[in-house]
This record gives C-alpha cells, sequence and structure tokens, in this order.
C-alpha cells in the first residue's frame, strides 16, 4: 500500500473485507459476474490523511448507469441553495465558475439567473444527461488535466471553483490540484464540502467508508495537501450534511484566516486526527459496533420480528457486507431512485422495492441507511408505527 500523495509505503490498519462497487446495484441475472475488492484503510501521519488502499478504476464507478441524483433530496436542494449563497462573497460581477463533478446541476442551478459564465464537470453520463436537459452547461467527462486544458475561456480566468462529495473521490488528488491551479485566476477561490473525518471516528459511522470515498479529509489534512501546491486553508465551516461534514475554503493568499479556523486545528490535535493511534480506537470501536448490529438484529428475528431496509443508499453496501447482513435478516430495501428499484443491493443481494412496496408491506422493523437524513425521512413516514434502528444512534 502507498500513499496516493506522496506515493510512499503506507501499511494498512484495518479492512472491511472483500467489498462491491457501492452503487452497483445488479440485476439477478449478473451476479456471477460482480465485481470485489477488498477494502482496506491506512493512514499517512505526515499528511494527517486517512485514504482507501484499493478501489475500483473511476470509470466502473462513474459510470453511464451512475444511479444517484441530487435533486431527489428537498433536504440536499436546500443545502446547496444555502451553499450557493455562501460563494457569492468571493463572486464579481459576471464571474466564471466551474463545479467539479456536478452531479445533476442543482448547485449550479442557483447561478442561472446571475450574469455569471457557469459550467459543470461531471464524468456520469446519467446525471450530467439530467443537467444538460435543464440547461445547465455540462461536461461529461473526469475533471483533470488532459480534460481541463481545452477549456480556454476559463484557463487562469476562472473566479470560483465549487465541488461537494467530490474530492474524496478522485484518486490522483495531485493532478486535481494542478488542474484547479490551471483554471484558477489569482485572486480566484476553491471551496469544497466533503465528509468530515472527525464526526465519523466520533459518530463510528464506518459506513462513510466505501469505494468513492477513496479520503477521508480533515482540516489538518487538507491544509498540508494543498500547502504543497502553495494554496492556503483559509477558512474551514463544520456541515451537517452526510452525517457531518467541513466546507473549505483555499486560496492562494494566507493572510485572509478565518477566525474559527485555529479551534478546528485544536480540536482536531486535541482528539489526535493527525495521529494512526485515532484510527487503531476507530477500528476497535468499529468492531464493537458491528458486533451490536448484529445482535440488535438477531434479537428482533429471534422474537418474531420482520425487518426491512429504508433507503439503497451507499453507505449501506459497506454495513451490508462488512456485517455480513443479508436476505436472512432484511427482506427488502425501499428507495425512491428508479435506477435501482427491481435491482438487489451490491454483494448481499437484497431486493430493492419502490415506496408503494414499502407502505403496502410495512415490516415491524426499518434498518434506516439514510440515518443522515432521518429528520426528512421521519416527517415524511409518519405512518408507520414500527421501530427505526441504525447502527449510528437515531
Amino acid at each position: 500500500m502507498k500513499c496516493k500523495i506522496t506515493n510512499t509505503p503506507l501499511e494498512p490498519f484495518m479492512s472491511f473485507g472483500k467489498m462491491p462497487i457501492a452503487n452497483g446495484f445488479i440485476d439477478e441475472k449478473n451476479f456471477s459476474k460482480e465485481f470485489f475488492f477488498n477494502m482496506e484503510v491506512g493512514f499517512n501521519e505526515e499528511l494527517s490523511l486517512f485514504q482507501l488502499n484499493d478501489h475500483p478504476k473511476p470509470e466502473e464507478m462513474f459510470n453511464k448507469d451512475y444511479p444517484f441524483f441530487t435533486g431527489s433530496s428537498e433536504y440536499m436542494k436546500n443545502h446547496f441553495k444555502n451553499y450557493a449563497n455562501f460563494t457569492k462573497k468571493y463572486l464579481k460581477t459576471n464571474s466564471k465558475i466551474i463545479e467539479i463533478g456536478s452531479n445533476d446541476g442543482t448547485f449550479l442551478k442557483n447561478f442561472l439567473d446571475a450574469e455569471n459564465k457557469i459550467l459543470g464537470i461531471e464524468p456520469s453520463k446519467s446525471v450530467a444527461d439530467v443537467a444538460i436537459k435543464n440547461n445547465i452547461p455540462t461536461l461529461n467527462n473526469f475533471f483533470n488535466t488532459s480534460n481541463i486544458k481545452t477549456l480556454n475561456e476559463f484557463l487562469g480566468n476562472t473566479d470560483l471553483i465549487c465541488a461537494s462529495n467530490v474530492i474524496c473521490h478522485v484518486p490522483d488528488l495531485n493532478n486535481l490540484i494542478e488542474s484547479v491551479d490551471l483554471l484558477l485566476s489569482k485572486e480566484g477561490t476553491f471551496i469544497f464540502e466533503e465528509p468530515y473525518l472527525g464526526s465519523m471516528f466520533e459518530k463510528i459511522s464506518y459506513d462513510q467508508i466505501y469505494d468513492e470515498h477513496i479520503f477521508m479529509f480533515s482540516a489538518s489534512s487538507v491544509s498540508k495537501i494543498f500547502q504543497r501546491y502553495n494554496f492556503h486553508l483559509i477558512d474551514s465551516i463544520p456541515q451537517v450534511t452526510h452525517g457531518g461534514s467541513m466546507r473549505y475554503v483555499l486560496k492562494r493568499k494566507k493572510n485572509e484566516s478565518g477566525k474559527d479556523l485555529k479551534k478546528i486545528f485544536d480540536y482536531e490535535k486535541n482528539k489526535k486526527l493527525n495521529k494512526l493511534d485515532s484510527c487503531i480506537n476507530f477500528k476497535k470501536n468499529c468492531e464493537i459496533s458491528k458486533e451490536k448490529i448484529v445482535e440488535k438484529i438477531k434479537f428482533f428475528k429471534e422474537n418474531g420480528k420482520s425487518i426491512c431496509g429504508y433507503a439503497a443508499t451507499s453507505k449501506s453496501t459497506t454495513i451490508l457486507n462488512y456485517c455480513k447482513i443479508g436476505t436472512n435478516y432484511i427482506d427488502y430495501i425501499c428507495d425512491t431512485t428508479k435506477e435501482k428499484i427491481g435491482k438487489f443491493s451490491p454483494g448481499m443481494h437484497i431486493p430493492i422495492k419502490d415506496m408503494n412496496f414499502f407502505h403496502n408491506n410495512m415490516r415491524d422493523c426499518v434498518y434506516l441507511f439514510a440515518w443522515n437524513h432521518k429528520d426528512e425521512i421521519f416527517n415524511k413516514e409518519k405512518s408507520f408505527k414500527g421501530e427505526w434502528f441504525s447502527h449510528v444512534e437515531l
């Protein structure tokens, strides 16, 4: 195993076992062809960086049938509206704006009425097509130096580059930063949000770890990595999305640092987020969490309770395969995404049903895989009188 930034040797501290593609919802006829990889994680103390050892090729993860659409959640639409408003203090009149991994254009849609030049760069054709249909200028390609060098109008002239839950997906982070450097103007700003290492350790939300999440960042790791390219972290703002995320603001000048940045660095130092010790402790907590959730499910079944899952998330793939939870425990998983319905969950092959099936075939207990959207879901499913549960405290 090697660090993906420095290419130096890196010992894995934990393995989650064989894991399929997290969003690889599959037809029954393709069970025998399913792809698996060994999901190990390691930690580079020099960069305070948590990373996957192995992962599928990006082309296998972000393909023409990628089944995640940002606009399917009202909560996320509101979040991206607020995110867009936050970025406007870094803009001028007639700014050029790029979003990396722009999905269906939910974020960039907030800039359509302004006098700005916008562009989304999205490798998954399924979601890029939706953005284009909604008049969001979108390049269906990967964000790297080879592809962005054709964007003459944006090279060296981009005022704002944004991303959300995307930067952790990119294996060649060095190339990504080089691409940002080529595009941004001298005074430009790079802002991105990612699931936060500190929140994952605190909640023991190990389901944040899957093939797409190649890195789990902290403010310390972001600061150290980007300093290698003369970018400076000037602000770091906690977010509630994805069960605990962080918004990072970077510029080429370092004399504008936010007032709360020192507090976050102090928190990370106190929690030893820059040390391997915190990872070893996280490993122990994951093993305990695994035992507890399996015991809970077995208790339900032994007492005659029926169980289904709610929301066929990417995160659920890690839970189900790490804990070896299949149709012996969970009858089905309901979801709203039409691209998943009628298929089976990656690896454990639990059938995916639509929401009508859930309402007409309610079970006694529901495993809430989308625990980070619990308020929105609980408000929507008030008719369910059984027990909600998760490996993360609800």
